[in-house]
């Protein structure tokens, strides 16, 4: 068997796939792989269990008609992807679409069971503006900035091993009223099938949460150092804690207007501070998320970019569990709710602790 797939859908323009060309040879340089480029090949193939990479050539209008097709056999067969481990590389040609075609893709890939580690996707806008700051530390110039990271990229996925443990520790973050909160029902749902797990909750539904103020980097070193950040509070108090000790966080988040609530967004952008000075690929992210109306898929997508691409936590396989209620504590009325919490939960289980 070969070491990894590359699933790289045809782009008829090869003067737009040069590059993306050049930094997959570099990328999988040693490595032996095999090509899938529409989706009458994958549909042919045993995804299972492999390690994958994802390259895409997007263009000016960021579409990709063949990842589209590809796209839609992963959202029509749940399992196509359950145990293996992924990453992406998205080359475009504008400087738009290649970080919102990502979070699609990741949130794809893990609803058919696919993990990926902390930090999955490595992205080429037209102009590489986006590797200023690494081809400044790495003294070179964007394109071999751009080129090592696919390079880091896919060493990330060969050597990736989910971390699991006889007694998981989960940080269990909210905002929410337990009295009304269709979320917080939810979670206790779940909650119930995981006795073996060590569960600390921390609510960020009282007391003043601040959200970030853009320190300089100096500044927010300097607090990170001290495992602070220049605010405080609970998050401070609590969370940072929290976060050095679990080994997986997970993310209560009731939809109300498509976005991660306000004090769940502080918690994620106060985490720079503490992330100057400690990476997190060895935790995983967990959601549970509940819409009033639609748009759970935005809200999954907004945690996927925020915790584990950029704060690198690992994204087990269906990391999310996403239902719909309106009314206060309106879900416990939902049918079949107790079966598809009690799922969520034995997964939780599979990816997070030691079989047996």
């Amino acid at each position: 068997m070969k070491d990894i797939v590359l699933i790289n859908p045809f782009c008829p323009e090869e003067a737009k796939t040069e590059r993306l060309e050049k930094i997959i040879e570099y990328s999988l340089r040693g490595y032996s792989g095999e090509t899938v480029t529409d989706v009458d090949a994958l549909e042919q193939m045993d995804l299972r269990n492999r390690r994958i990479l994802f390259a895409i050539s997007l263009g000016q209008s960021g579409i990709n008609l063949n990842w589209y097709a590809i796209m839609k056999y992963l959202r029509l067969n749940k399992d196509a992807l359950e145990g293996a481990v992924g990453g992406v590389i998205l080359d475009g040609n504008s400087e738009v679409f290649t970080k919102s075609t990502g979070r699609s893709l990741v949130f794809t890939a893990n609803r058919a069971g696919c993990t990926f580690p902390g930090r999955p996707l490595v992205e080429g806008t037209r102009t590489l503006k986006n590797y200023n700051i690494q081809a400044q530390n790495l003294g070179t110039d964007n394109m071999n900035a751009y080129m090592m990271a696919g390079r880091q990229l896919v060493k990330n996925v060969m050597e990736y091993q989910p971390v699991r443990k006889k007694h998981p520790k989960l940080l269990v973050l909210h905002a929410s009223d337990k009295r009304t909160s269709n979320s917080l029902a939810l979670w206790d749902m779940v909650k119930r099938h995981l006795p073996q797990f060590r569960i600390e909750e921390v609510s960020l539904r009282n007391g003043q949460v601040m959200d970030c103020r853009g320190c300089s980097y100096e500044t927010c070193l300097h607090f990170g150092e001290e495992g602070s950040c220049f605010y405080g509070g609970p998050i401070v108090e609590k969370v940072y804690p929290g976060i050095l000790e679990c080994d997986a966080l997970v993310m209560v988040c009731p939809n109300y207007n498509d976005a991660v609530g306000a004090n769940l967004t502080a918690f994620i952008n106060r985490m720079t501070a503490l992330f100057m000075t400690h990476k997190f690929y060895d935790k995983s992210l967990l959601a549970v998320i509940v819409s009033g109306y639609s748009g759970g898929d935005i809200v999954a997508e907004q945690l996927i970019s925020g915790i584990n691409m950029n704060k690198t936590f690992a994204l087990p396989g269906k990391f999310a569990i996403l239902e719909t209620a309106n009314d206060p504590r309106a879900i416990l009325a939902s049918e079949g709710l107790e079966a598809r919490a009690e799922a969520f939960a034995e997964n939780i289980k599979k990816r997070l602790t030691i079989p047996g």
